[in-house]
């Protein structure tokens, strides 16, 4: 019997110790420690606010440490960076889009990294070439259409990217800002990619006239689509599944283009010359743990994770959403010319005499 109850007490000591465990085995206790002597980390986050709060708040409960955080856009964050020159106000940037991290990157303006939990992450795209990022998750790019208003239009559903021309869906498209967005950046890259440089740059002058705001930030148009305000959305399709279980918008349709589309890679990084860099890398090992991804999907953000050892949204995979279904995309083609394909894209629409305003092109 005593060898029993000791054997007993034995496993509920092991058991005790796994469950109290976290991702963080394998992060040095020496890390640890000089991050929770920083006591602060400051961090910009390009994801959904609900999500960014929740992070930061696990992160403070894990260690003590204070973390700021600020809300920002992916073309909102390289603007300041940039401006500060080696001196960042923050020292972590968290989710978004990748092409701004590329950019960024490309200018020495983040640094390398190689975190121990990024041997969790199931594909090699899901991590920078350069050690600039690890990505935290992935969603697909497509459309969210209001069926009530579609039905009462006497319209049908697009189903392709070409679809959205039609001249009927006039005034009903709504796509992210170009120079604020890491979203319509994508939407860019995925229309050279798939149709070539002019024919791509001239589907976006063309869509542009159907178009009737484009919003700041990647998840506008999804926040109007369930209102009726805009009736056809582009952006990312787990955005929409937020308004569908969160928000009780049962009226969204989401729809994987038909002619091919792309996938985000949501980032996490550090900014080089960050001021508390030990609490800026231990920030990094946190967000590629199960601790941190999985409260995504808690708080209304149902992307697919993209480490092995996290549970995936349930929601994600019960609307039909598979990311296998993506284009092979050209992540290099893309951190090397966003930026020249944005301007580019901007000068045409300016071109062809429509308006590119602020009351448009939204930057607030």
């Amino acid at each position: 019997m005593k060898k029993y109850l000791a054997l007993l007490l034995a496993c509920i000591m092991v058991f005790a110790l796994c469950a109290g465990s976290t991702a963080f085995a394998d992060v040095d206790e020496a890390l640890v420690e000089a991050a929770k002597a920083e006591g602060t980390v400051v961090v910009y986050g390009s994801c959904e606010e609900d999500y960014l709060n929740a992070a930061c708040d696990k992160f403070e409960e894990l260690y003590g440490i204070k973390v700021e955080r600020q809300r920002l856009s992916t073309g909102e964050v390289p603007a300041k960076i940039e401006e500060e020159n080696g001196k960042p106000s923050a020292d972590v940037w968290f989710g978004g889009t990748n092409n701004p991290y590329d950019e960024l990157g490309a200018k020495g303006f983040l640094e390398v990294y190689e975190p121990a939990n990024a041997s969790h992450l199931t594909k090699d795209i899901y991590k920078d070439p350069n050690g600039y990022w690890n990505g935290i998750y992935t969603g697909i790019l497509g459309f969210m259409v209001n069926t009530d208003e579609l039905t009462r239009l006497g319209l049908e559903a697009p189903k392709t990217w070409d679809d959205l021309l039609k001249p009927e869906y006039k005034g009903l498209i709504w796509l992210s800002n170009y120079n604020t967005a890491g979203t319509a950046k994508l939407v860019v890259n995925t229309m050279y990619q798939l149709k070539g440089h002019e024919a791509g740059r001239q589907f976006l002058v063309d869509l542009d006239k159907n178009i009737e705001v484009y919003t700041k930030s990647g998840s506008g148009p999804s926040k109007n689509v369930g209102t009726g305000e805009c009736v056809i959305g582009i952006g990312f399709l787990h955005d929409g599944i937020t308004q569908i279980v969160d928000n009780g918008y049962e009226n969204i349709q989401l729809i994987i283009p038909e002619d091919g589309t792309s996938c985000e890679i949501g980032p996490v990084a550090i900014f080089k010359g960050a001021a508390h860099p030990n609490a800026a890398k231990l920030f990094v090992e946190f967000a590629l743990s199960p601790d941190c991804v999985e409260l995504a999907a808690k708080n209304g953000s149902y992307q697919f994770l993209v480490i092995d050892n996290a549970q995936q949204p349930e929601e994600a995979a019960q609307f039909g959403l598979d990311p296998s279904l993506v284009m092979d995309y050209d992540f290099a083609d893309a951190a090397a010319n966003t930026a020249t394909y944005v301007t580019e894209v901007m000068e045409a629409i300016a071109s062809s005499g429509a308006d590119t305003g602020e009351g448009r092109f939204k930057t607030s």
